[in-house]
């Protein structure tokens, strides 16, 4: 009792009260900066032990996180009385039931972790082969007449590729044979919006064009930061754009076809010297040079070297305006796709450089063989660089029984593939197994 006495007497530093929380945070902040720096040199490892401890290390950590976020929500929602708390719809309730038979978990259980009761869990067990609309559990989209099919697959497909929007799905069913049009495809996911009011048309700018592949090529490199990013709590509020905090990625694009050509992996910074490699080895993967070659004015594009380096290939190097808008439209656009749809979707972006490069080469082969472009009218760059007949044009499926032969059908208009009034069935694949790399197909059922 006396030693206890004398430890509560003892004085706590001036201002402790005042900074105690902030001090928390950069203390958390702090030991994820040096694990992210661990791990990093864990991934790159020789032996295949530390590779794998550094995995399930990253792994239990991520579990915990996961709990820790659970446990905040639920936190939230337990201050609400019972009968106040919002009521699960008829489809998530059988999706409670479907993970409860998954997890093995009993009535008490359930009840635990989804904030309900006992009683209510066992209510939607006994009622669970009931049928018709007012049915207290539900699956979650019926497909009971033809008119409703075809919205089901372009609804399912957004649940399996939400990334896309309507007019990608328009594209990505044309190319495997259905036709619809964006505004149709926007009237079965959600309904018709108000119009948009009219904008001034702006002035159309000056851009570059080219004819056919290989004739213009754009460059340029990015950061792509790993972990968290680069933010910390204290100052400067930022971590040095070096790995493993990032990696630097370069990455060349065909004007024509909007193929990218290649990509590379830096830890850092890429110089003149790394640039000059990286066009060396994609010029001769492509088996020639491009004639043109726009850059912005980073210190590797004005380089004495790389400069060097264009006038003995023959390629004319040309520089993108400064603070002119769209003046590199191609290649930040690419750049941007490449972060949107593939290492932001990422659940951690790899440390290790093979990882990162098999990565972005899964990545590249789907964006060149099946992601659909906006400006090549549903055709995949693969299928414009080697003049190859777009998916697309291919003669396509009808689902409408009582469509004539002759009537168009949405762009791009197509013949019509066996008899009108097909049955299809949705089949999505992974490149890779990599979810937000999809592959989509359709096939006539009977």
């Amino acid at each position: 009792m006396a030693a206890t006495s004398r430890i509560n007497a003892l004085p706590l530093p001036h201002g402790w009260p005042r900074r105690v929380r902030s001090a928390v945070v950069h203390a958390i902040s702090l030991a994820h900066t040096s694990l992210t720096s661990a791990r990093g040199w864990a991934a790159n490892s020789w032996n295949a032990r530390v590779r794998l401890k550094k995995e399930n290390g990253r792994l239990g950590q991520e579990i915990q996180l996961l709990l820790e976020e659970l446990r905040i929500k639920d936190a939230r929602m337990g201050h609400l009385p019972a009968q106040r708390r919002p009521h699960y719809p008829p489809t998530e309730r059988l999706a409670i039931l479907e993970l409860r038979a998954a997890r093995g978990w009993s009535l008490a259980q359930t009840a635990s972790r989804l904030l309900v009761t006992p009683v209510t869990v066992a209510a939607w067990v006994g009622r669970l082969d009931e049928v018709g609309p007012d049915a207290l559990v539900q699956i979650a989209q019926p497909v009971n007449r033809f008119p409703e099919f075809v919205g089901y697959l372009v609804r399912r497909l957004k649940v399996l590729c939400p990334m896309m929007g309507r007019v990608r799905i328009a594209r990505v069913l044309a190319r495997a044979g259905l036709h619809l049009g964006p505004t149709t495809i926007r009237r079965m996911l959600r309904g018709p919006r108000p119009p948009a009011p009219r904008r001034a048309r702006e002035a159309a700018p000056r851009v570059i064009t080219a004819r056919k592949p290989n004739e213009l090529w754009h460059l340029d490199r990015t950061a792509v930061p790993t972990a968290l990013g680069f933010w910390t709590s204290w100052s400067p509020f930022a971590l040095p754009q070096v790995w493993p905090f990032c990696w630097w990625a370069s990455v060349a694009v065909d004007h024509c076809s909007r193929r990218v050509m290649g990509f590379a992996v830096f830890p850092g910074q890429p110089t003149a010297n790394a640039v000059c490699g990286f066009m060396e080895r994609i010029s001769r993967a492509a088996g020639r040079r491009p004639r043109h070659l726009v850059t912005d004015q980073g210190r590797q594009f004005v380089a004495r070297e790389f400069r060097r380096w264009c006038r003995g290939r023959g390629v004319r190097q040309r520089f993108g305006a400064i603070g002119k808008y769209r003046s590199l439209a191609v290649i930040e656009r690419a750049i941007r796709t490449l972060k949107d749809e593939c290492t932001r979707r990422l659940a951690t972006v790899p440390c290790r450089l093979t990882a990162m490069e098999r990565e972005l080469d899964s990545y590249v082969t789907w964006h060149n063989a099946f992601r659909p472009h906006a400006r090549l009218g549903a055709a995949t760059p693969d299928e414009i660089h080697h003049r190859r007949r777009p998916a697309a044009r291919l003669p396509r499926f009808e689902p409408r029984h009582r469509w004539p032969r002759r009537a168009p059908c949405a762009s791009p208009h197509t013949l019509i593939r066996g008899q009108p009034g097909a049955r299809l069935a949705l089949e999505v694949c992974n490149l890779g197994e990599r979810p937000h790399l999809p592959i989509v197909s359709l096939k006539r059922v009977a």
